[in-house]
């Protein structure tokens, strides 16, 4: 089996007014990712997903052209099945003979941005062939799902203190969800206003409901302590980046203060970033996005890191169709994975790029045993929304 063609296209999908909603990135007025397919010499398709942000919009015309131009030729005639290897010749560029020859990376320059997103496609098409090729479910290749189904998480929360219940219970009763997550932070205005908005969905929503908190790390480290304290009461599940992913030792002084779960890794590249996160004891949940982290290949290395540290895992799921079909794999077979989450923003690449949906019901989502990753693109949906050029 050979490679014939690699080939990366940016989707650029429009959200009405009425369906944005407003954080600290501003209004989401687009949902944006670079689709790739991976076509063997024998028909095969294989599809990722890359990301040049990591929520929803972006300009992605760059990630796009580093696949199309420079990751995608060095592969075409090469095994798509070989994809430790490959993954290692795309990371180390002209030197990965050294590395594969000698067991150690030799990166050039690319270790994090949007070289280690292209590869995350790339990665995720090339499982995709293997498990089409065979016949079975990526999860299958990975040592089998460990369960049919997975509890799921509500992810939005973005109303003031006014309507954050009503939007908080509008998005548990659309799948019978026993969990939810809010944004917290700057997007406030106001550390006492976060802080009211916790409070608040934790008084309408009772005691039954999870309540997590992401404060997409805008959080001063004293503002995430006071934070931590002042909704101690409130037993939330986890509190999400609460600062800059690059202050690493401030995120575990946060921890080391506060009895509340810190999540973290949306933001992070390759398996190093996780393990500097370990070592410093600087969180309990790893969130690994796998458009970004590096594939299905680099999220199996990071959950291995969090088996060893006792971190639990809830990969970063804020994506389109194929980023969460791959992280669904993953967390399957995950010794430590427990939860998934579902974006309840408008998401047209989670339920419109594919054939297939995703449906929740009584807050969990089924395991897929389709070949590969279980998508069927909607070619229909990818010749309406690309970007030329």
């Amino acid at each position: 089996m050979k490679i014939k063609s690699v080939t990366a296209t940016w989707l650029h999908v429009p959200i009405e007014q009425q369906q944005q909603h407003t954080s600290d990135f501003g209004p989401t007025r687009s949902f944006d990712s670079t689709l790739v397919r991976i076509e063997t010499e024998d028909g095969i398709a294989g599809y990722g997903e890359a990301k040049a942000s990591v929520g929803s919009a972006g300009n992605n015309a760059t990630v796009t052209a580093l696949i199309q131009h420079e990751l995608g030729p060095q592969l075409v005639g090469e095994d798509p099945r070989d994809i430790s290897r490959l993954w290692d010749v795309m990371y180390n560029g002209s030197r990965a003979h050294f590395a594969i020859e000698r067991g150690r990376v030799f990166p050039a320059l690319g270790r994090r941005g949007i070289t280690i997103s292209g590869i995350s496609a790339i990665d995720m098409a090339l499982w995709d062939i293997l498990g089409k090729s065979l016949g079975v479910p990526v999860w299958r290749l990975l040592g089998g799902r460990r369960q049919e189904r997975m509890p799921a998480y509500a992810s939005g929360g973005w109303a003031p203190t006014a309507g954050i219940v009503e939007e908080l219970q509008s998005f548990l009763e659309r799948g019978g969800f026993k969990a939810v997550k809010m944004r917290v932070g700057a997007g406030d205005g106001t550390l006492a206003h976060s802080i009211e908005r916790v409070r608040t969905a934790r008084d309408g929503l009772g005691p039954d409901v999870d309540i997590m908190c992401d404060a997409h790390g805008t959080f001063s480290v004293a503002e995430a302590k006071r934070f931590c304290r002042s909704v101690a009461a409130c037993d939330i599940g986890w509190l999400e980046e609460p600062v800059v992913a690059d202050d690493k030792p401030g995120m575990a002084e946060v921890r080391a203060s506060t009895d509340v779960p810190i999540a973290t890794g949306e933001s992070e590249f390759t398996r190093f970033a996780f393990r500097d996160l370990a070592e410093l004891r600087a969180c309990d949940v790893f969130q690994p996005d796998l458009s970004i982290c590096g594939g299905v290949t680099e999220a199996m290395r990071i959950e291995a890191i969090a088996s060893a540290h006792q971190i639990r895992f809830a990969p970063h799921l804020w994506g389109g169709a194929m980023t969460f079909a791959a992280g669904l794999h993953v967390a399957a077979v995950a010794s430590t994975g427990f939860i998934i989450e579902y974006s309840l923003g408008a998401n047209p690449m989670l339920h419109e790029l594919a054939v297939e949906d995703f449906p929740v019901t009584d807050g969990t989502i089924e395991i897929p045993d389709r070949p590969g990753l279980g998508v069927t693109i909607d070619e229909g949906f990818v010749e309406k929304y690309r970007v030329e050029g």
